[in-house]
Parts: structure tokens; sequence; C-alpha cells
């Protein structure tokens, strides 16, 4: 991570160029315009989010609160190249950003340097799918809604029952209807969301398996171990030395976990 700051002050302010930078506004309007360019604002509003790479200029328009993070790394540049111009999104098709982003910045202010790397991949994977339309197309509603939770909050959700009830449907109609579309059922495509994920960390970070465990949605990393072995034929080890250091591409990765990206 290389910055993160909150601004409230009526002045310009110019934000430093990262590898991909998050501007969260929670209150007031804004405009957004690349540093030393004519370019047409983008104005920021009070849930809206800004994701962009270079250098921009800020000007509030009324009292304001934005609260802005800028990353570096691998995972990083990888967002940031998918960027060709600076993208504005109303949040609706990654609602979880707002809560990653305000725990990383919590955990900046307390000094928890530990912690850091984990939260910045989480803040980064929540807006991994910010250009898209919140809900699938073709698909229906209820199913629609279950993929999106899924893969907002794999890392957090205990199951289908609770998956369910968040939907206010009663999980067998959820796993008639979710099967019917997806060709398997919502539980089994919670679990492959989470190896997905755990590929992701195995080979792009060299965390631990009882912190990927964590992080990916498993109960610990024996079972994290059991369940990858079951569907990939490898250990979690195994596949970490096969594909140690390769970079998933960008479509990959916009596939993958909401909650991390990680």
């Amino acid at each position: 991570m290389e910055f993160c700051r909150e601004i409230d002050a009526p002045a310009p302010v110019i934000l430093d160029e990262a590898a991909c930078v998050l501007v969260l506004a929670s209150s007031g309007r804004a405009a957004a315009v690349p540093a030393n360019s004519t370019a047409e604002a983008l104005w920021l509003e009070a849930g809206s989010l800004l994701v962009c790479r270079g250098a921009m200029e800020i000007t509030p328009a009324s009292d304001c609160h934005l609260l802005v993070i800028g990353f570096s790394g691998e995972a990083a540049r990888q967002a940031g190249d998918k960027l060709t111009e600076p993208l504005l999104s109303d949040c609706s098709a990654c609602p979880l950003a707002a809560q990653e982003m305000s725990a990383l910045a919590a955990a900046v202010s307390r000094g928890e340097s530990e912690l850091l790397p984990a939260l910045a991949f989480r803040a980064l994977c929540s807006v991994a799918r910010a250009d898209e339309a919140p809900e699938s197309p073709g698909l229906p509603p209820l199913v629609a809604q279950a993929v999106l939770a899924i893969r907002q909050n794999y890392a957090g959700l205990y199951g289908v029952d609770e998956l369910a009830r968040q939907l206010g449907v009663s999980k067998s109609h959820l796993v008639r209807v979710f099967t019917a579309q997806m060709g398997i059922g919502p539980g089994q495509y919670l679990i492959q969301t989470r190896l997905d994920a755990a590929k992701v960390l195995l080979a792009q970070r060299d965390y631990s398996l009882d912190v990927i465990a964590s992080l990916c949605g498993f109960s610990g990393a024996n079972y994290l171990c059991k369940v990858f072995k079951k569907h990939t034929g490898q250990t979690p080890g195994t596949f970490r030395a096969l594909h140690a250091g390769a970079a998933p591409s960008p479509a990959r990765l916009s596939e993958l976990e909401s909650a991390l990206y990680t």
C-alpha cells in the first residue's frame, strides 16, 4: 500500500499516482479529473467509488468526505492495467467496497502493520467487479442475487442456509432454482469460488495455509487441504510449488473473490 488519507477540506487536492487508487465518497460532492488534463470531470457523490491509477485532481464542490487509498504490488498493478481511463461506479456491483476500505483505513490509523497486506488485498478484491452490472445478465433475479452474494462475500458466508436467509427464500427453493440455472448447487458454487480464491493466494502470496483458509472461508488449514485435494487432485503445497509466481489473467482475477481483492 502506497498511501491512505481522508479528504474533507474544500481546497483542491492532487492525488499521488499509484498502481491502483480507490476514492470512496461518503458525503458531499467533488469533481475528479486526471492531473494536468482538460478532460471532462467525473463527479463523486455520496456512495460513489472512483478507481484510477494516474495522478488525479479532486476539487470539492461542497463539504464532502473522501477516503483515498493508493495500492502497490502485483495485484494492484494487474487491477490498474485493466483501466484505460478512470472508472466511476455507484458501488452497486461491489457493495463490500466501503466496508473493506474502511477496515483498511482503521488498521492504518491503529498502526496494525501486520494486518495491512491481507486487508489491502481484500479491499482490492472488493472492487474487482466495479465495472459490472449488479446482476448477471440472462439469469433469474434470485440466481443473479445469489451469485453476486457468493462472489462478494464467499469468505464470510457460513453456508447455503445463511445465503437463503439473506435472500429471503427457503433453502430448498434456492437450491432448486440455482441448480436448474447453473448446473451445480449454491453450496458447490460457494466451494468452487473459495477454491478459486485459494489458488490465486497460493500462487501470488506467501501466506500460511491457516491464513489462506481464513481469507477464503475455510474453517482451517486441514479442511482447506481436504477440500482442495478432493476437487483438484493436488495438495495446496503441490499447487503452490507448481504455480508460484504465475500471474492469473486480469479477466480471471475479476472472476474470482470480491471479498479479498484481494
